[in-house]
């Protein structure tokens, strides 16, 4: 046993010899070597451990705020995904509940999976009538039975989830059953729906005004339109960036009376540039010879554009899938947003000028240094004026430069030092005239970028640090001049650290540690009152092996994790840490003592009030 599984390391090491990440190929089989073979013995509640008991895993997020009220539920699918690879989506009939409320202030899709055997990460997507709801990676399972759950607050879809018709529900998850790959994943999808805790009358409305302009531009959207790929189909409905000279499109045509249009993306990337911020500069690559190793550097943005012309960009966080790097380091704490992969919006309404033509227009996505492949779509949500037939406006200036990557590199052979960088801002000025008012909308998006990286010891040692801040920031200059201010600051980061050392024909050791951090500011300033949110989340990796004279001496490997989150009447923090995929300890607070120094006074920036 001791020998076959030297055998078995030191062939992985080897192989990850001048390449650290493992490319895991989304649809394909990836090679058994690169999988953990250890099984996992625990549940998210840290019960004993129970033979009998599937072995939960789990993302840390803060819990949905629900209202005390009993939640209407619909289970709209059970499935069972084998061999779904290169087949159409699952296709379930959506028809809203004869709930006893058609007045709900929170509705939650859970989606619930099982599974057990062999088997690889896989990816997923759930769209009603077009529009993704959810996107997620599932768990690498055991051959003993693992269990994971997603619960999403999918309220904002609130016009689409109570349209008084059947739609198609539509979930894709590629996956591959052989006599090797026997995992079959047992998914069950679930809509909750939680009445409001008391009823609004029109009267209270214009007591404490949820029917004014501002209560409008924060309510939820009227109408939302799928920009993604029409069924029937193969694969799932998101598009496939495949370089960076692909860009894919959709046209869409928006109603007369629209005031708002917020875009939302989803973004995923996959096979040769799953791991891109750990992507070999091309110089590099040539010099050595690496044909096969995925180039064309760490930078990476999805451009958004409208009829040709750029309103917006996305540097997407690096979320690690299930079987990204290591396995291990995912069993039961799973990686920031891979169970349920973040969205990121665009506030497009400066350009609604343009489009209330009543004519087709064009949402392209495209993707900058792009390898095969990206999935990217989108959804539009759309505010429209219930007081008027028709609204109308004008897109008063922009600025869209095109991005400039900066790279530094300073090599001989394997071993060297890169550098890259890169910043954009992108902005747009426009209004717009309805029932409101005339109402001016200024938006801009700006970014950084930092990933150095270094590589010695003839590609046994590698290091990868990298930063990006993504800042969204919205002003509305409404009648009277009255400023409403919505600002989103984020920084994304990643840090990663492997080193392979071979002490002796048969000894050697390999240590990797990795840093993932997703933190955000948030600010909403309307007259003189301000909502204030922050998210801190940094988890921690490390794993250890280390072999003498062909034994294994020692082989762990561990995950920690610290969440915080202040905002919206809600406080969470959870400081939680496993190990050889047994939980050490699990701390949840819900008090928000430990945010009060963070709650300063924010005002926007004035160079538009």
């Amino acid at each position: 046993m001791a020998s076959f599984e030297f055998t078995l390391q030191f062939f992985l090491l080897l192989f990850l010899c001048h390449l650290i990440f493992s490319r895991a190929n989304l649809h394909k089989s990836k090679n058994m070597i690169l999988r953990s073979n250890h099984r996992s013995q625990l549940n998210e509640n840290t019960v004993p451990f129970n033979e009998n008991s599937p072995t939960v895993y789990f993302e840390v997020t803060k819990p949905i705020k629900l209202p005390n009220t009993k939640p209407c539920s619909y289970n709209v699918l059970y499935h069972d995904f084998g061999f779904t690879y290169g087949r159409p989506p699952v296709v379930a009939n959506y028809t809203p509940l004869a709930c006893y409320s058609r007045k709900f202030s929170k509705i939650v899709l859970e989606w619930k999976a099982t599974c057990k055997g062999i088997q690889f990460d896989r990816i997923f997507g759930v769209w009603l009538s077009g529009v993704e709801l959810l996107r997620g990676c599932t768990a690498e399972p055991t051959p003993d039975e693992i269990v994971w759950t997603v619960e999403k607050d999918v309220t904002r879809y609130h016009s689409l989830l109570l349209k008084n018709n059947t739609q198609p529900l539509a979930v894709f998850l590629g996956n591959i059953v052989d006599q090797t790959y026997t995992g079959v994943y047992h998914v069950n999808l679930t809509f909750h729906f939680y009445p409001a805790e008391c009823h609004v009358t029109k009267d209270d409305e214009k007591k404490i005004g949820t029917n004014n302009l501002t209560s409008n531009y924060h309510s939820k959207a009227d109408l939302i339109l799928p920009i993604s790929r029409d069924q029937p189909l193969n694969d799932g409905l998101w598009f496939q960036v495949r370089d960076s000279n692909d860009t894919k499109s959709k046209q869409f045509r928006v109603p007369p009376n629209v005031y708002r249009a917020v875009l939302e993306v989803y973004v995923s990337f996959h096979e040769n540039d799953e791991f891109w911020y750990g992507n070999y500069q091309n110089d590099y690559i040539d010099a050595n010879n690496l044909i096969d190793t995925p180039g064309n550097g760490p930078f990476r943005e999805v451009v958004v554009n409208l009829d040709g012309e750029v309103v917006g960009a996305v540097w997407p966080f690096t979320v690690i899938y299930t079987g990204g790097i290591n396995p291990s380091f995912w069993s039961p704490i799973t990686g920031i947003s891979s169970f349920d992969l973040p969205s990121y919006d665009i506030e497009i309404t400066p350009y609604l000028g343009n489009m209330l033509d009543g004519k087709l227009h064009t949402l392209g996505f495209s993707v900058t240094n792009a390898l095969n492949v990206w999935f990217i779509d989108a959804n539009l949500h759309l505010w429209l004026d219930s007081k008027s037939a028709k609204t109308e406006g004008k897109l008063v200036k922009c600025s869209n430069n095109a991005v400039t990557v900066n790279e530094e590199s300073d090599f001989k052979e394997l071993n060297g030092k890169f550098l890259t960088s890169s910043k954009r801002f992108i902005s747009s000025t426009g209004w717009i005239k309805s029932s409101h008012g005339n109402v001016t909308t200024h938006s801009i998006q700006d970014f950084g970028y930092n990933n150095s990286m270094q590589i010695a010891k003839d590609g046994d040692f590698q290091v990868v640090n990298q930063t990006i801040h993504f800042n969204n920031r919205v002003y509305r200059k409404l009648p009277f001049h009255y400023v409403h201010a919505e600002e989103s600051f984020k920084t994304f980061l990643f840090s990663f650290y492997a080193d392979f050392t071979v002490q002796g024909e048969r000894s050697f050791s390999f240590v990797r540690n990795l840093t993932l951090g997703f933190n955000e500011n948030k600010y909403k300033n309307v007259g003189f009152d301000s909502i204030i949110g922050f998210l801190r989340n940094i988890q921690k990796a490390q794993s250890v092996l280390a072999v003498e004279d062909g034994t294994t001496r020692n082989r762990s490997q561990g995950t920690k994790q610290v969440y915080g989150y202040h905002g919206s009447g809600l406080c969470y923090s959870r400081n939680i840490s496993s190990s050889n995929s047994l939980i050490d300890y699990d701390e949840v607070m819900k008090l928000c003592d430990d945010f009060e120094l963070e709650k300063q006074q924010h005002v926007p920036a004035k160079s538009f009030m």
